[in-house]
């Protein structure tokens, strides 16, 4: 209750519009993996998951985001399940990789983070996952570039300070979640989000890696960077076995 009262009182412009017809420019698209066979659990989890994000994408899909607007994943999503309840997916929950109602929404949340780090919007709310169970199914992913959320606690949010309109789609296909990016004026800029270096620190008997999520900033029409930066740092716990030639360091006092 304290949760959305808040949002209520918070002085911000939610998003809430989902039109159907599509904005005319294309800025960014991303896919990624529906199914993860490395989590030690029944693949069942994996199914219910789908159908989890099957449902959250029809409060998202569509949505328009308009100037001075705000993006928040559960103000769209709370009611996700009014009609059809959620199935039984893994989440993590006091660090351990578990099974409830609703389990897989991260997913969602991952993939429009990263869609919203390739646009100008400000994100004003992220936390990364504290705890990694399993490793990314694709080695060569991008790393650092999670969404945790949980009702009630921990959201994600996303700002329009710019004069333009911005849409995402959320669609499948058999194997993969597809997210797109739409605006109203076509772009200036387009971005490319890349890992800096990756580092392993054993601290207190634990390893965590340590990220950097970097960001260039591409002339839409000649394609030069023209800019580039440090977005932040990730720093998560590892709980499954590295690589044999993985170097890790200790930490320094």
């Amino acid at each position: 209750m304290c949760f959305y009262t808040g949002m209520r009182l918070d002085g911000l412009r939610y998003a809430g519009t989902i039109d159907e017809s599509q904005l005319p420019y294309k800025i960014f698209e991303a896919g990624c993996a529906l199914y993860n066979s490395n989590t030690g659990f029944d693949m069942m989890y994996q199914e219910n998951k789908v159908f989890n994000l099957k449902l959250a994408a029809k409060t998202l899909s569509g949505l328009l985001i308009r100037p001075g607007e705000t993006f928040s994943f559960w103000r769209l999503v709370r009611h996700a399940d009014k009609h059809i309840p959620y199935k039984d997916g893994l989440t993590v929950v006091n660090g351990k990789l578990t099974t409830m109602s609703g389990g897989g929404m991260c997913q969602m949340s991952n993939l429009l983070f990263w869609m919203f780090l390739h646009t100008p919007l400000m994100v004003t709310e992220r936390s990364g996952h504290n705890v990694k169970e399993f490793p990314e199914p694709n080695s060569d992913e991008i790393k650092g570039v999670d969404a945790t959320i949980s009702e009630g606690w921990i959201d994600l949010k996303a700002r329009n300070d710019t004069d333009c309109t911005y849409q995402i789609s959320v669609a499948f296909d058999n194997e993969n979640i597809i997210g797109t990016v739409f605006v109203d004026k076509r772009p200036q800029v387009l971005y490319k989000v890349t890992n800096g270096s990756t580092e392993y620190f054993r601290e207190s008997g634990e390893i965590y890696e340590y990220v950097k999520v970097e960001r260039a900033e591409i002339n839409a029409d000649t394609s030069e960077i023209t800019g580039q930066k440090l977005l932040y740092t990730n720093k998560c716990k590892i709980c499954y076995p590295l690589l044999d030639n993985a170097e890790i360091k200790e930490a320094k006092n």
